[in-house]
Protein backbone atom coordinates (compact mmCIF):
# COMPACT_ATOMS: atom_id res chain seq x y z
CA UNK A 1 0.00 0.00 0.00
CA UNK A 2 1.82 3.40 -1.04
CA UNK A 3 0.43 6.67 -0.15
CA UNK A 4 -3.41 6.03 0.60
CA UNK A 5 -5.44 8.41 2.05
CA UNK A 6 -8.66 8.92 3.72
CA UNK A 7 -11.68 11.77 3.98
CA UNK A 8 -13.45 11.50 7.72
CA UNK A 9 -16.89 13.49 8.32
CA UNK A 10 -17.43 13.71 11.81
CA UNK A 11 -20.92 15.47 12.62
CA UNK A 12 -22.55 15.78 15.98
CA UNK A 13 -26.53 15.37 15.64
CA UNK A 14 -29.45 14.05 17.40
CA UNK A 15 -28.91 10.71 19.30
CA UNK A 16 -32.46 9.60 17.92
CA UNK A 17 -31.53 10.08 14.49
CA UNK A 18 -28.29 7.79 14.33
CA UNK A 19 -30.08 4.67 13.50
CA UNK A 20 -31.41 6.41 10.29
CA UNK A 21 -28.31 7.75 9.51
CA UNK A 22 -26.41 4.36 9.77
CA UNK A 23 -29.23 3.12 7.23
CA UNK A 24 -29.18 5.94 4.79
CA UNK A 25 -25.27 5.81 4.78
CA UNK A 26 -25.01 2.06 3.69
CA UNK A 27 -28.00 2.01 1.55
CA UNK A 28 -27.77 5.35 -0.46
CA UNK A 29 -23.91 6.80 0.71
CA UNK A 30 -21.87 3.56 0.23
CA UNK A 31 -22.77 2.60 -3.39
CA UNK A 32 -22.62 6.47 -4.47
CA UNK A 33 -19.08 6.68 -2.77
CA UNK A 34 -17.46 3.35 -3.81
CA UNK A 35 -18.65 4.06 -7.58
CA UNK A 36 -16.29 6.76 -7.67
CA UNK A 37 -12.80 6.25 -9.43
CA UNK A 38 -10.24 5.61 -6.93
CA UNK A 39 -12.69 4.83 -3.65
CA UNK A 40 -11.55 1.63 -1.82
CA UNK A 41 -14.07 1.17 0.83
CA UNK A 42 -16.52 3.31 3.59
CA UNK A 43 -16.89 3.08 7.33
CA UNK A 44 -19.07 4.40 9.95
CA UNK A 45 -18.59 4.84 13.59
CA UNK A 46 -21.60 5.97 15.94
CA UNK A 47 -22.15 7.03 19.75
CA UNK A 48 -26.21 6.29 19.69
CA UNK A 49 -25.62 7.85 23.33
CA UNK A 50 -24.24 11.68 22.11
CA UNK A 51 -25.20 11.47 17.98
CA UNK A 52 -21.48 11.62 16.84
CA UNK A 53 -21.19 9.72 13.96
CA UNK A 54 -17.61 9.63 12.04
CA UNK A 55 -17.83 8.17 8.18
CA UNK A 56 -14.66 7.32 6.95
CA UNK A 57 -13.95 6.88 3.04
CA UNK A 58 -10.51 5.61 1.65
CA UNK A 59 -8.61 6.31 -1.84
CA UNK A 60 -6.14 4.91 -3.54
CA UNK A 61 -3.84 8.04 -3.85
CA UNK A 62 -4.50 11.95 -2.33
CA UNK A 63 -5.09 12.88 -6.16
CA UNK A 64 -8.32 10.22 -5.89
CA UNK A 65 -9.25 11.67 -2.82
CA UNK A 66 -9.57 15.40 -3.77
CA UNK A 67 -10.95 14.62 -6.59
CA UNK A 68 -13.66 13.39 -5.16
CA UNK A 69 -14.23 16.30 -2.71
CA UNK A 70 -17.47 17.73 -4.44
CA UNK A 71 -19.29 14.04 -4.67
CA UNK A 72 -18.29 13.23 -1.49
CA UNK A 73 -19.22 16.84 0.02
CA UNK A 74 -22.50 16.77 -1.79
CA UNK A 75 -23.03 13.29 0.29
CA UNK A 76 -22.13 14.40 3.94
CA UNK A 77 -24.38 17.09 3.71
CA UNK A 78 -27.57 14.71 2.90
CA UNK A 79 -26.32 12.86 6.34
CA UNK A 80 -25.72 15.66 8.25
CA UNK A 81 -29.35 17.21 7.38
CA UNK A 82 -30.38 13.33 8.54
CA UNK A 83 -28.87 13.37 12.38
CA UNK A 84 -29.18 17.26 12.39
CA UNK A 85 -25.44 18.63 12.42
CA UNK A 86 -23.30 20.05 10.54
CA UNK A 87 -20.51 17.82 8.78
CA UNK A 88 -16.98 18.24 9.25
CA UNK A 89 -14.61 17.49 6.54
CA UNK A 90 -10.89 15.89 7.26
CA UNK A 91 -8.81 14.42 4.56
CA UNK A 92 -5.78 11.91 5.88
CA UNK A 93 -2.75 9.81 4.90
CA UNK A 94 -3.30 6.48 6.03
CA UNK A 95 0.17 5.78 8.03
CA UNK A 96 -0.77 2.41 9.13
CA UNK A 97 -3.29 -0.24 8.91
CA UNK A 98 -3.35 -3.84 11.28
CA UNK A 99 -6.18 -6.28 10.70
CA UNK A 100 -6.42 -8.98 12.68
CA UNK A 101 -9.92 -10.14 12.37
CA UNK A 102 -13.23 -8.49 10.37
CA UNK A 103 -15.39 -5.91 12.53
CA UNK A 104 -18.62 -7.86 13.42
CA UNK A 105 -22.02 -6.12 13.90
CA UNK A 106 -21.42 -5.96 17.59
CA UNK A 107 -17.87 -4.49 17.25
CA UNK A 108 -16.76 -1.81 19.02
CA UNK A 109 -13.93 0.97 19.05
CA UNK A 110 -11.90 3.48 20.55
CA UNK A 111 -10.75 6.45 18.86
CA UNK A 112 -8.32 8.50 19.73
CA UNK A 113 -6.56 12.02 18.80
CA UNK A 114 -3.28 13.12 19.06
CA UNK A 115 -0.70 15.78 18.64
CA UNK A 116 2.78 15.96 18.47
CA UNK A 117 5.61 18.23 16.57
CA UNK A 118 5.10 17.59 12.63
CA UNK A 119 8.61 16.37 12.47
CA UNK A 120 8.20 13.69 15.23
CA UNK A 121 4.86 12.25 13.63
CA UNK A 122 6.92 9.00 11.85
CA UNK A 123 8.70 8.39 14.81
CA UNK A 124 5.16 8.38 16.76
CA UNK A 125 3.94 6.53 14.35
CA UNK A 126 6.80 3.72 13.92
CA UNK A 127 6.38 3.66 18.13
CA UNK A 128 2.80 2.84 17.83
CA UNK A 129 3.95 0.16 15.54
CA UNK A 130 6.60 -1.32 17.28
CA UNK A 131 5.60 -1.09 21.24
CA UNK A 132 1.03 -1.10 21.01
CA UNK A 133 0.66 -3.38 17.70
CA UNK A 134 2.29 -6.53 19.40
CA UNK A 135 0.57 -6.36 22.37
CA UNK A 136 -3.13 -5.79 20.51
CA UNK A 137 -2.38 -8.98 18.84
CA UNK A 138 -2.47 -10.87 22.40
CA UNK A 139 -6.10 -9.44 23.54
CA UNK A 140 -9.17 -11.12 23.16
CA UNK A 141 -11.75 -10.28 20.28
CA UNK A 142 -8.94 -7.19 18.97
CA UNK A 143 -10.03 -6.93 15.59
CA UNK A 144 -8.12 -3.95 13.79
CA UNK A 145 -6.05 -0.91 14.54
CA UNK A 146 -5.40 1.84 12.32
CA UNK A 147 -3.37 5.57 12.19
CA UNK A 148 -4.19 8.55 10.22
CA UNK A 149 -1.74 11.30 10.02
CA UNK A 150 -1.82 15.00 8.75
CA UNK A 151 1.92 15.75 8.97
CA UNK A 152 1.77 19.25 8.45
CA UNK A 153 0.19 20.02 11.49
CA UNK A 154 1.44 17.47 14.13
CA UNK A 155 -1.92 15.37 14.05
CA UNK A 156 -2.80 11.39 14.24
CA UNK A 157 -5.92 9.49 15.04
CA UNK A 158 -6.15 6.03 15.87
CA UNK A 159 -8.66 3.73 15.72
CA UNK A 160 -8.61 0.25 17.96
CA UNK A 161 -11.53 -1.90 17.27
CA UNK A 162 -12.77 -5.10 19.20
CA UNK A 163 -15.36 -7.43 18.34
CA UNK A 164 -17.82 -7.18 21.28
CA UNK A 165 -19.03 -4.69 24.42
CA UNK A 166 -16.97 -7.34 26.64
CA UNK A 167 -13.50 -7.60 24.88
CA UNK A 168 -13.92 -3.81 24.43
CA UNK A 169 -14.35 -3.19 28.00
CA UNK A 170 -11.56 -5.65 28.89
CA UNK A 171 -9.35 -3.63 26.92
CA UNK A 172 -9.93 -0.09 28.64
CA UNK A 173 -6.89 -0.80 31.18
CA UNK A 174 -4.79 -1.04 28.04
CA UNK A 175 -6.16 2.13 26.61
CA UNK A 176 -5.62 3.70 29.60
CA UNK A 177 -1.74 3.26 30.11
CA UNK A 178 -1.42 4.75 26.34
CA UNK A 179 -3.22 7.90 27.09
CA UNK A 180 -1.35 8.33 30.30
CA UNK A 181 2.04 6.63 30.23
CA UNK A 182 2.74 5.96 26.32
CA UNK A 183 1.90 9.07 24.60
CA UNK A 184 3.08 11.25 26.94
CA UNK A 185 6.54 9.44 27.24
CA UNK A 186 6.83 9.70 23.52
CA UNK A 187 6.28 13.50 23.56
CA UNK A 188 2.35 13.19 22.31
CA UNK A 189 -0.31 14.85 23.19
CA UNK A 190 -3.29 13.06 23.50
CA UNK A 191 -6.05 15.75 22.33
CA UNK A 192 -8.87 13.44 22.78
CA UNK A 193 -10.58 10.15 23.23
CA UNK A 194 -13.83 8.68 22.27
CA UNK A 195 -16.24 5.35 21.90
CA UNK A 196 -17.86 3.84 19.51
CA UNK A 197 -20.42 1.35 17.90
CA UNK A 198 -19.07 0.07 14.38
CA UNK A 199 -22.02 -0.54 12.74
CA UNK A 200 -20.47 0.17 8.77
CA UNK A 201 -16.73 -1.86 8.83
CA UNK A 202 -15.38 -1.73 5.02
CA UNK A 203 -13.12 0.82 4.61
CA UNK A 204 -11.18 -1.79 2.99
CA UNK A 205 -7.51 -0.67 3.35
CA UNK A 206 -4.92 -3.38 3.08
CA UNK A 207 -2.16 -4.55 5.84
CA UNK A 208 0.31 -1.97 6.50
CA UNK A 209 2.56 -3.83 8.90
Amino acid sequence: MADMHARSTTIHGDPGSVGAATDFVRDEVMPEVRAMDGCVGLSMLADPASGRCIVTTSWRDEAAMRASREGVRASAQRTAEILGGEPELQEWEIAAMHRVLEARQAARSRVTWLRTAPDAVDRAVDAVRLSLMPKLDDLPGFCSVSIMVRRSEGLAVAAISYDSDDTFAQAGEGAREFRDEFAPAMGIEVVDSAEFDVPIAHLRVPETT
